[in-house]
């Protein structure tokens, strides 16, 4: 049976170590035949990603700022120049002060405000063009969302405002793109042990009481998430697009915890 992504290549960004998100995803995506760049924040991200980007064959790495519109300018040249095009890009970056995670949300600074947005949200918005160039026969777009964009959850604070930003910018992006055969979607996982969701105040009560709540009783897992990346990528996802797609065992559902943890 033919591998599922055989062919493509595209431009995973985010990977952080061997638990991120986006390195799951990477992974499921390698397995399925696809070609991967990874991209980097600074050196110290870098000697965590390389030795993760030839585990899977691939030696194309960037160090990119999405805040730096001349990084971003090097990045994609290099990949029109390496490769001419790419049929998909996943994007797995999020920023918060740390800080501003623990406390009380009106307690949001101003300067915090605008960089969770601009790094969270805009750097999607802003490498969706630059993608699109790259896509003449059409491809694949995918961002990273949680539930605290619709639902008020302990600590999540800004991102939440952030997330919900970034979810209506795939709809939005969904119909920009659409008539150049580029699908747009996100992902929505619920808490997973991560570096990113530790930063979050209450993090492993979070977890623990997702998985206890669940209607499968279980937070998703990176082959999980990894998984649905590639149905997204893949042909078979040829027309699903605008879409938020839930993979946290249900949780998403739920009025209330289960009878026995009320």
């Amino acid at each position: 049976m033919a591998r599922l992504l055989e062919g493509k290549r595209g431009l995973v960004m985010g990977v952080a170590n061997d638990r991120s998100i986006a390195w799951g995803i990477a992974r499921a995506l390698h397995g399925e035949g696809a070609e991967l760049a990874f991209s980097y924040q600074g050196e110290a991200f870098g000697r965590r990603v390389e030795p993760l980007a030839a585990a899977l064959g691939s030696g194309l790495l960037m160090d990119v700022d999405v805040l730096d519109d001349a990084s971003l300018d090097a990045a994609f040249d290099r990949l029109a120049t390496t490769w001419g095009r790419i049929d998909f890009l996943v994007h797995a970056i999020a920023y918060s002060d740390k800080a501003e995670l623990s406390g009380r949300f009106i307690h949001t600074s101003r300067a915090n405000f605008g960089k969770s947005l601009a790094i969270s949200c805009f750097s999607f918005i802003d490498l969706a063009r630059r993608a699109a160039a790259l896509m003449p026969a059409g491809g694949a777009l995918i961002t990273l969302t949680y539930q605290g964009s619709n639902r008020v959850t302990p600590y999540y604070n800004v991102m939440g405002v952030a997330k919900a930003a970034l979810e209506s910018a795939v709809r939005y992006l969904a119909n920009d793109l659409g008539p150049q055969k580029i699908r747009v979607n996100a992902i929505s996982p619920g808490p997973m042990k991560t570096l990113a969701g530790a930063a979050i105040g209450g993090a492993r009560k979070t977890f623990r009481l997702a998985e206890m709540n669940a209607p499968l009783r279980e937070n998703p897992t990176l082959e999980a998430v990894g998984g649905t990346a590639v149905y997204l990528a893949s042909d078979w996802g040829a027309c699903t697009t605008g879409e938020i797609v839930r993979v946290d065992g249900g949780f998403h559902v739920l009025g209330m915890p289960q009878p026995e943890n009320l």
